[in-house]
């Protein structure tokens, strides 16, 4: 646990004086939220925004969070199906997002005469495709924890010794993510992953993701929580879900869960 990085953080954060946090619920922007309350107190404001590729159950929490926090909740609806090129799911497909949704942001946070956005993006986000942050930069959000080299673990460590609910969340990442580039986004389509995933957190499962291609469903789980598949009632049980739910073959990703996985054709 590097404390120099949290004593950067809070100076970074001192000097907006006022503070929009784009809050999702993960463990970047819970642990972002934590120390702008510590450091500005009533200087800052929580923006969440609700939307079909956003699960209720990851709102719920947030919002839990904020209220325990005692920060200024702001919740806004930002539907990426209704954004103009969004749904043909191409390559730069959250740049429209991002665009879209920091500019609501940044509209709420001058209503309440905020300057300042922040997002949650730590160094760990520099490694991979993300064209979002192209928007962010547009747009003038800043990155307090990417600013002060924070990785996701020096997060979690900082964020256990915080006592904040999240240090050992899963990663999570919009529905739209489990779509290969190409292939049609709807409300349907992000419904049935929702279900799909639901499932399989409650079989107790803790990092999942139901990656859609066609009528087939391919379902990542941690490379530790393979073996779990070697019991035939947990097969059977999710094949069933998930033919339930509307996928009409079921598949196991051999490699098992690793971030960004469809961007692995580009």
């Amino acid at each position: 646990m590097d404390i120099q990085k949290l004593v950067k953080l809070k100076g970074i954060l001192k000097k907006t004086e006022k503070l929009a946090v784009a809050y999702s619920g993960g463990v970047d922007s819970t642990f972002l939220l934590k120390v702008a309350h510590d450091t500005l107190k009533d200087n800052v404001i929580a923006i969440t925004a609700r939307s079909s590729t956003y699960p209720e159950r990851e709102y719920n929490e947030a919002a839990a969070f904020v209220k325990l926090l005692g920060v200024k909740h702001i919740t806004i609806v930002s539907e990426e199906l209704d954004i103009e090129g969004f749904s043909g799911n191409p390559v730069n497909r959250c740049y429209f997002c991002k665009k879209e949704l920091f500019t609501k942001i940044g509209q709420v946070a001058r209503e309440n005469g905020i300057s300042y956005i922040a997002d949650g993006s730590n160094t760990d986000d520099l490694g991979d495709y993300r064209p979002g942050m192209a928007a962010l930069k547009e747009l003038g959000v800043i990155s307090p924890l990417r600013e002060a080299d924070m990785s996701k673990d020096d997060i979690r460590a900082l964020s256990k010794e915080m006592n904040l609910p999240t240090w050992d969340k899963q990663p999570f990442a919009c529905l739209a993510s489990r779509f290969p580039y190409g292939q049609e986004i709807t409300r349907e389509k992000l419904g049935m992953i929702d279900k799909a995933e639901q499932f399989m957190l409650d079989l107790g499962f803790r990092q999942v993701r139901v990656r859609i291609h066609g009528d087939l469903a391919r379902i990542e789980v941690a490379v530790n929580e393979r073996n779990r598949f070697f019991d035939e009632a947990v097969m059977d049980r999710v094949h069933n879900k998930m033919k339930e739910v509307g996928f009409n073959y079921v598949t196991l990703d051999l490699k098992g869960y690793r971030t960004g996985s469809m961007n692995e054709v580009l």
